[in-house]
């Protein structure tokens, strides 16, 4: 006789068996990745705003964030992707010089699909950090804090790349964006065209 679990599950879709549902719930199976997935990246945003009352020295703030958004660039990019979301991508340059991207997205197997909420905090940490460096870069155009621009500037380089790597390999590595979005708007307007039929 088997034993019946007394939590409420959701019940099995068409084609799932039980063990593909109690992989989807919202459980941190990876707490480390996560953690440092969003620690460098607000350590890197805390440390830009409260730079003035934590040091008075420049130099020590510009090296500082430097190296909490490169720890966030390597941690990103070969850590937290591949294990909280199944995602990586990478650069290689050919023996003729040539540049090729590679994007690879895990094959889902029952033990290996993320669970939503890592895979949540993974694409909320990667979509709103980047706004936060564009918000510093027009800020500190218009504030004439020159001196701070090249820092902003590779705030905002160094996030949007991971964002555009994983945005890649999510839609398709070979997929054009644009392409994407378009075939988007289509079946969007489709959708409204075909729920608001018109009248004679």
């Amino acid at each position: 006789m088997m034993r019946e679990d007394s939590r409420d599950t959701d019940a099995p879709l068409f084609g799932e068996d039980e063990d593909t549902v109690n992989q989807r719930e919202s459980k941190i199976r990876h707490p480390l990745a996560t953690f440092f997935h969003l620690f460098f990246r607000t350590s890197a945003i805390l440390v830009y705003l409260l730079c003035e009352v934590l040091s008075s020295s420049f130099i020590a703030c510009m090296v500082t964030i430097i190296l909490l958004l490169s720890c966030d660039f390597w941690t990103v990019k070969n850590v937290s992707g591949r294990l909280l979301v199944g995602l990586r991508w990478w650069n290689q340059v050919t023996e003729d010089g040539k540049s090729h991207w590679v994007f690879e997205s895990r094959k889902a197997h029952r033990q290996n699909i993320p669970s939503s909420a890592e895979s949540r905090i993974f694409w909320l940490g990667l979509i709103i950090c980047p706004m936060f460096w564009m918000i510093f870069v027009f800020s500190s155009i218009f504030s004439f804090k020159i001196k701070w621009l090249a820092v902003v500037i590779m705030g905002l380089v160094l996030q949007w790349a991971n964002l555009y790597g994983y945005v890649r390999c999510k839609v398709g590595g070979h997929k054009n964006l644009s392409n994407m979005a378009r075939s988007y708007l289509r079946l969007q307007i489709f959708k409204q065209t075909m729920k608001n039929p018109q009248g004679p």
